[in-house]
């Protein structure tokens, strides 16, 4: 059940060119979410920006929470100006968290730029349940590189200046064949059109793939109805439309359609 919350502030940090981290004091946040939720934001109490942010959780330590974000718009300038003692307006956990547990003995992490973002407290949960981790993280260059708490990473950047010269997911194929994984299991987040391609590359080689998506989840709750991603299947008296801050964010790879 999430909460309504108005939090301290504990620190910000620039941690890449443009990628900064904030993190809150919210004991009750912090001991209900899980991996893959997210919380709604109200960044300033005035008419600008009007709607509330939504922003992953990315690490929970003790009774703080921390979120990860790039500077895209007035939100996101503003709280990269919040300082210690500063409050925020925030509602949370939401959302569908990630499936950590099952029959799968490795996880594959894949993310593309801010995608990164879910999956620290992601690798905390899967390393309780005694699961391999491998780390693929993609940029468009070193300088915009998620490099913090991620399990044995490998990197990709379209430019070149770190790691393989390419994508994440050609990162990704070209560990796969060359390296022996046990039942393996993907989880993907990142821009929409990574994640189609990872989908499709998922299911073309029959390996589970579960994928955090993004939206304009303006309320968090479903009333907005601004966060719609198309189901397979979907027609015939079957619901068309899952959202995706309620059914989601996180969803099985083959259970909907990405453009």
């Amino acid at each position: 059940m999430p909460f309504q919350q108005i939090v301290p502030v504990s620190a910000t940090e620039e941690i890449a060119d443009g990628l900064f981290v904030v993190r809150f004091r919210s004991e009750r946040i912090a001991q209900n979410v899980q991996p893959g939720q997210f919380v709604n934001i109200r960044v300033t109490d005035g008419f600008m920006p009007f709607l509330r942010r939504p922003f992953s959780v990315s690490r929970v330590e003790a009774e703080h929470v921390e979120i990860v974000f790039n500077i895209v718009g007035v939100g996101t300038q503003l709280l990269s100006l919040l300082r210690p003692g500063d409050v925020l307006d925030v509602v949370g956990p939401l959302g569908t968290p990630f499936r950590y547990s099952g029959d799968f003995s490795t996880a594959l992490i894949v993310a593309g730029g801010l995608g990164a973002a879910p999956f620290p407290l992601l690798t905390s949960w899967l390393q309780r349940e005694e699961k391999q981790i491998v780390s693929f993280v993609g940029a468009r260059s070193a300088y915009q590189l998620y490099r913090m708490h991620l399990k044995n990473p490998h990197y990709a950047t379209d430019d070149g200046t770190a790691g393989m010269k390419g994508t994440v997911v050609e990162l990704l194929d070209r560990f796969l064949k060359s390296t022996q994984v046990q039942k393996p299991k993907i989880f993907g987040c990142g821009p929409t059109k990574m994640l189609k391609v990872l989908s499709e590359y998922a299911q073309k080689n029959t390996i589970a793939c579960e994928l955090s998506l993004e939206g304009d989840m303006a309320c968090g709750i479903g009333l907005c109805q601004g966060c719609p991603v198309e189901r397979v299947g979907g027609s015939n008296g079957k619901k068309k439309y899952a959202l995706v801050c309620t059914e989601g964010p996180s969803f099985q790879c083959q259970d909907i359609l990405l453009s």
